[in-house]
């Protein structure tokens, strides 16, 4: 007997319910010894700052399990990669951390702000960090950047460029107005959805 041939594409399917990925349904997140939400070593230079928010579906509403991922280079603008030939490969200074959010939809991480990098052209970037999102209901996560409002070398990034002057909003932390912290919200859809990127 053989198969017949589907009369289209099989549509994409959500991970889960039967299968734990990520965050369990009570919010637990099991795999803190293999990375956390804190990057910072006593031996790392740079300006120590705190990135907090919280995500937000389309309705609004905050979520309370998902999985956040960080990827950034070190306060001199070097990624901690063996194809960075600036790297130092003895940096306790990983660049990378993944955390959950709380029951209020809360996340924060504890790093160094990020020197600048070059482009694909060679062209300093403004600092960021990039963020990906992992939530429930998506079939792939997201993509985005963390700059900061504080920074005069946004006005000359070329990603930042890319983006409509109304929407760049969406890419930048605003720092505390006291101590280093900075506020960056997740909207995943709606009026003030965060720019994401196709990567």
């Amino acid at each position: 007997m053989s198969n017949p041939r589907p009369d289209g594409i099989t549509p994409s399917q959500t991970v889960g319910p039967y299968f734990k990925y990520g965050l369990t349904p009570n919010g637990e997140y099991e795999w803190n010894d293999a990375f956390s939400n804190n990057l910072l070593t006593p031996d790392v230079s740079g300006e120590r700052i705190r990135v907090e928010g919280k995500i937000y579906d389309g309705d609004g509403a905050v979520i309370p399990d998902c999985m956040l991922e960080i990827w950034q280079a070190d306060a001199q603008g070097r990624f901690s990669d063996p194809q960075d030939a600036r790297a130092l490969p003895n940096s306790s200074f990983k660049g990378f951390g993944r955390c959950g959010t709380d029951k209020s939809g809360g996340y924060s991480f504890d790093t160094i702000k990020p020197g600048s990098v070059p482009d694909a052209d060679g062209k300093p970037q403004a600092p960021h960090i990039v963020l990906a999102v992992f939530a429930r209901g998506m079939l792939l996560h997201l993509y985005t950047r963390i700059y900061f409002d504080d920074e005069a070398a946004n006005a000359g990034d070329s990603t930042l460029a890319l983006v409509p002057a109304d929407r760049r909003a969406t890419l930048i932390a605003k720092k505390a107005s006291a101590g280093n912290a900075y506020t960056f919200d997740v909207h995943l859809q709606g009026d003030n959805e965060t720019v994401f990127f196709d990567v």
